[in-house]
């Protein structure tokens, strides 16, 4: 796919398909924007990666990194393989994938966990690169110097903390108490349940959770340490005892204040839109509401919290883990920078009767702007 149908004033400086002929790896790297700093973005593993998505989650870590105000620019990657193949195949796949890439990380890519890798395969890809900071998201054991805590894993939550900070800012802006609020949330992968146990331990009610099984609703509430128990034991949230079960879908239309999708893409759209009940939504997942679902949403006085302003608890654990910080800094790094931004965010979206997104894209673009006048 030629680069004429991405580029525009911002990027992509970089798209590159790469193949390892020994090991048969197929990976794809796009390097968006380095004005403020080395591409950041992680590496998904599927079947059927494409340019065109790498892109797209590229261009939202263009932005979520200018908003979160870090010293990184906006990058993704993908490996093409099965999602069934054996841990050691994975490691293979990465470590042909990193040492490919070492002409440009981690000088101008450094990668992290995505879609179907970890700490695993980060450790992986590290190795294989050479240098620890040519990716993020490595077990806490892996250090640059004796005694120092160099990898943050994905295991503290700092994305479902940054959606969980966000839901806090949010209900705050609109007048709304978090703590009376019903809470429903579409996944419970790794953002979805690190959210729930942040809104749980915060006293907030979660009433809703699905995966890929369906839905569990319960009114009075969930507990998320069985929901988790459940998760873990019996493979979906639909095994927990006390609660209704439903489709999936239906998650999208009950009568929750807070709706927090944080799975997959475009789960709120045309089709469904009208159904949505919730007063806010926060976007865990990456464009989980496409375009004009938020502009519907907004025309009805939804208050929608973009994805690349309520998730980026991720990118700024990889900050922390890059500067050599620990988990605790970190936490309180994201609530920090997730509060202070968001807040400027709305503020800018009440004041000037636009969208939220529209808002943080207006401040995010400013940042990148300045930052590439700066190096001409």
């Amino acid at each position: 796919m030629s680069m004429n149908f991405f580029a525009d004033e911002f990027g992509p400086e970089k798209i590159l398909e790469v193949y390892d002929v020994k090991t048969n790896m197929k990976g794809i790297l796009v390097i968006d924007n380095t004005a403020l700093g080395p591409g950041k973005g992680g590496i998904r593993m599927t079947p059927n990666v494409t340019i065109r998505e790498v892109f797209r989650l590229t261009r939202i870590m263009t932005w979520k990194c200018a908003l979160a105000d870090l010293p990184f620019g906006g990058a993704k990657s993908g490996i093409i393989a099965d999602r069934n193949i054996s841990k050691e195949r994975k490691i293979e796949l990465v470590e042909a994938f990193s040492r490919v890439l070492k002409p440009v990380s981690p000088e101008l890519y450094v990668a992290a966990p995505d879609l179907n890798t970890g700490e695993t395969e980060m450790t992986a890809y590290a190795l294989a690169n050479g240098s620890l900071k040519s990716c993020t998201g490595k077990p806490a054991n892996m250090c640059i110097k004796p005694g120092e805590i160099c990898g943050i894993p994905h295991e503290y939550g700092a994305t479902g903390f940054g959606v969980f900070q966000s839901a806090v800012v949010a209900a705050l802006h609109i007048g709304l108490s978090l703590k009376r609020s019903s809470i429903a949330i579409e996944g419970f992968g790794n953002v979805g349940s690190s959210t729930a146990k942040y809104l749980h331990d915060f006293g907030a009610r979660i009433i809703a959770v699905s995966d890929s099984k369906g839905c569990i609703f319960n009114e009075d509430g969930l507990d998320y340490q069985e929901l988790t128990k459940v998760k873990a034991e019996m493979g979906s949230v639909t095994k927990y005892k006390s609660g209704k079960i439903l489709p999936h879908r239906e998650i999208f239309s009950l009568s929750a204040d807070i709706l927090i999708p944080a799975a997959i893409s475009d789960v709120i759209n045309e089709k469904n839109v009208d159904d949505i009940k919730a007063k806010i939504i926060v976007e865990g997942a990456n464009i989980p509401v496409t375009d004009k679902g938020e502009e519907q949403l907004f025309s009805r006085g939804i208050l929608v919290i973009p994805d690349f302003v309520a998730n980026a608890g991720g990118v700024i654990s990889s900050y922390a883990e890059y500067i050599g910080e620990n988990p605790t800094k970190m936490l309180e790094l994201i609530k920090l920078k997730i509060t202070r931004n968001l807040k400027i965010v709305l503020s800018k979206s009440k004041n000037q009767g636009i969208r939220p997104r529209e808002a943080a894209m207006q401040i995010a673009q400013q940042r990148v702007r300045r930052a590439m006048k700066n190096l001409s």
